[in-house]
C-alpha cells in the first residue's frame, strides 16, 4: 500500500513540475530547467504573466471592474445599484455581477471582520440594504452574500452553517417578492437547497420557477447540476441525465450543449493513472459537445469563457494541444472559473495547464506564427 502511495505522489509531482518543459519537433515532452533553451515559454504567445492573471472573473467585464473599484474604494453602494439596474434581468451577465458583488463583500468581511474601533468589510452592502430595502438588486446580492458566507465560514452540517443558510433562504424569498420575474433569487436558492439538503420534490419546485423565467440560463443549470451530483444529493446517473437533457433541448447558439462536460468533470476520479481515460468515449463525446457549443455561441455570451476554461482542462489532459491553444488565446488573462477556482492558487493552476498546452503544441511543430488569432 505504501508503494502505491509513493507512485501516486511521484505521478502528481511530475505533473506539477511540467510547466518547465522541453519541446522539439516530433519529440516527447520532457522536464528541463526554466532557463533551458528548449523550455516552452508562454510569453512568446503574448500570454499574461502568472502574477497578473485576474482571478475574480472568467472573462472581461470592464464595467463591473470599474464599479467594483469605485464601490470598494469609496464604500458607496450606489454605483453597484445603478449597474445592476441597467443589466438585463434574465441574462447571464446579471447573475455573474450579483455573484461578483456578493463575493467582493464576503471577501472584504473575511479580511476585515471589524472590531471595537474598526468598520467591518462589506459595510457598503449593509448600507445598501438599509437605505434601499426595496431595491431588487441589493436584495439579490445580499442573498448571494449569505450563501457565500455559509460556504466560506462554516462547515456543512453544522448548526452555524444551517443558521446562515436559513437566513439566506429567507433573503431569497424577500428578493423574489421584489422582482417577480427575476430568476436570480431562485438561482441563489439552488445553493441553499444543496446546503440544506432539500428533498428532490422541493428542489424541483425551485427549478421549475427558474425554467418559467429563464429556461436556457446556463448559470442556473450549472448551479442545479451540483445538487444532482453524486457527492451531494443525486448520483452520477442523475447528474449525467440532467446535463444530457439540458444539452438535448438547448436552443441554437446556446452553451447548454456543454453541460455534459461539466457533469463529467464533477465525477472525475480523484486520481487518474490510466491515460486512456481522457480519450474514452464519455470524455470525447462531452468535449465534442462543448466544442460545438463554443463554435455556435455568440461571441459576447457571458458564459462562453466558462466553457472555454473547462475545455482547456480537458483538452490538455487529452493531449489535444492545438485545440487547447485555440481556447487559451480567447480566455488568457482571466482565471475566475472552474476548474481553476477549486485550487488554493487559481492562477498557478491555470499557468501549469497553459504551459503544458504550449509545450505540447510546440512539440508537435506548432509556433506563435502558426497559431490563429
Amino acid at each position: 500500500m505504501e508503494i502505491l502511495w509513493v507512485l501516486i505522489a511521484l505521478v502528481m509531482l511530475g505533473f506539477v513540475l511540467l510547466p518547465f518543459l522541453r519541446r522539439r519537433r516530433g519529440a516527447a515532452i520532457g522536464l528541463v530547467s526554466p532557463d533551458h533553451p528548449d523550455a516552452a515559454d508562454p510569453a512568446n504567445y503574448g500570454f499574461v504573466l502568472e502574477e497578473e492573471l485576474d482571478i475574480r472573473m472568467p472573462g472581461p467585464d470592464q464595467d463591473l471592474l470599474d464599479v467594483l473599484d469605485v464601490v470598494q474604494r469609496t464604500q458607496d453602494y450606489r454605483a453597484a445599484q445603478q449597474l445592476l439596474a441597467g443589466t438585463e434581468t434574465e441574462g447571464e451577465r446579471r447573475w455573474q455581477r450579483v455573484q461578483a458583488f456578493a463575493g467582493a463583500a464576503s471577501l472584504e468581511l473575511s479580511r476585515r471582520p471589524g472590531g471595537v474601533s474598526e468598520t467591518p468589510g462589506g459595510q457598503w452592502l449593509r448600507v445598501w440594504r438599509s437605505e434601499a430595502p426595496k431595491d431588487a438588486g441589493g436584495a439579490a446580492v445580499h442573498a448571494e452574500f449569505l450563501v457565500q458566507q455559509a460556504w466560506r465560514t462554516a462547515t456543512p452540517g453544522t448548526d452555524e452553517f444551517r443558521i446562515i443558510m436559513e437566513e439566506a433562504r429567507t433573503a431569497c424569498g424577500e428578493a423574489a417578492l421584489l422582482a417577480p420575474g427575476d430568476p436570480i433569487p431562485y438561482i441563489v436558492e439552488l445553493s441553499v437547497a444543496r446546503g440544506l439538503g432539500y428533498s428532490q420534490k422541493d428542489f424541483e419546485q425551485v427549478w421549475l420557477k427558474i425554467l418559467d423565467r429563464a429556461p436556457a440560463h446556463m448559470g442556473a443549470h450549472l448551479a442545479a447540476l451540483h445538487y444532482w451530483c453524486e457527492k451531494w444529493h443525486g448520483s452520477r446517473a442523475e447528474a449525467y441525465s440532467f446535463a444530457e437533457a439540458a444539452a438535448a433541448r438547448a436552443p441554437q447558439g446556446s452553451l447548454l450543449s456543454a453541460m455534459p462536460l461539466f457533469a463529467v468533470f464533477e465525477h472525475l476520479p480523484e486520481v487518474t493513472l490510466v491515460a486512456s481515460f481522457w480519450q474514452s468515449e464519455v470524455v470525447t463525446k462531452a468535449v465534442h459537445g462543448a466544442l460545438h457549443a463554443v463554435h455556435s455561441a455568440r461571441p459576447d455570451d457571458p458564459m462562453l469563457a466558462h466553457v472555454r476554461h473547462m475545455l482547456v482542462f480537458f483538452l490538455v489532459r487529452s493531449e489535444r494541444w492545438s485545440e487547447a491553444m485555440n481556447q487559451l488565446i480567447h480566455i488568457d488573462g482571466h482565471v475566475g472559473a472552474l476548474p481553476w477556482t477549486l485550487s488554493a492558487d487559481p492562477a498557478a493552476e491555470f499557468a501549469v495547464y497553459r504551459a503544458l498546452a504550449v509545450a505540447g503544441y510546440e512539440a508537435n511543430g506548432g509556433s506563435p506564427a502558426s497559431l490563429p488569432h
